[in-house]
């Protein structure tokens, strides 16, 4: 079996941009029996390093986060260490990232918006080799599953409904600021945002995504 035994620790990385999250994760999972929290880490780069160096059972990883983000840090964890498991631990339920992580090797995915016990629970199962799914995120995997294929999609037809508003306000020429002041959002999650909505459309940068969006209709 993979992962630790029931009855030992599992040692446990955290890897979160925001410190007061890692140190409210560190002190309620210090608490918690067959748990020890031995790493924190706040970007991606950094955790691949502690990963490295302390070989945890099972990371706890964020999404979005300057630098390597938390699908790239996911994908080179699991390339170097397979036995490692890597929990999901994110604000966001976006198809743009829940899916290239799994894909990535993450082996559960939670919002940040779980309990303490269930957080607790998840690293346990996973150590056991069990895997812990939002009901959320299990629900929209069962329905891309479901979901017949389409052919012929325009580029713009695969954007979520907040890559669009993205692109709508960057058509309109407006700085990331102003879209970030729009959308209530903070300047990192509108650079991620961007950095997808490029990939989807092909284009390379703000003038060819708003070009885009003016000869496809898509501008307000």
């Amino acid at each position: 079996m993979n992962g630790v035994k029931e009855d030992k620790l599992a040692r446990v990385l955290l890897v979160d941009d925001h410190e007061m999250v890692r140190i409210g994760l560190a002190a309620v999972l210090g608490t918690e029996e067959g748990i020890e929290v031995v790493g924190e880490a706040g970007n991606g780069m950094d955790g691949l390093r502690l990963a490295r160096e302390y070989k945890p059972d099972v990371v706890l990883m964020d999404l979005v986060m300057e630098g390597m983000d938390g699908i790239e840090t996911t994908r080179r964890i699991m390339e170097e260490m397979p036995d490692c498991r890597v929990i999901v631990l994110t604000s966001f339920l976006d198809d743009e990232k829940m899916y290239p992580v799994i894909e990535a090797g993450a082996f559960s995915y939670l919002l940040k918006t779980s309990r303490a016990n269930e957080i607790a629970d998840a690293i346990r199962a996973a150590a056991r080799g069990q895997s812990v799914l939002e009901s959320q995120v299990a629900s929209k995997m069962m329905n891309r599953f479901r979901r017949p294929a389409q052919s012929e999609a325009l580029p713009h037809e695969e954007l979520t409904e907040r890559e669009m508003e993205v692109l709508q306000l960057i058509a309109q020429g407006k700085s990331n600021q102003e879209v970030a002041d729009e959308l209530f959002i903070g300047i990192k999650t509108v650079k991620y945002h961007l950095t997808n909505l490029f990939g989807k459309l092909g284009v390379e940068d703000r003038t060819q995504a708003a070009i885009y969006a003016h000869r496809h209709g898509l501008a307000k």
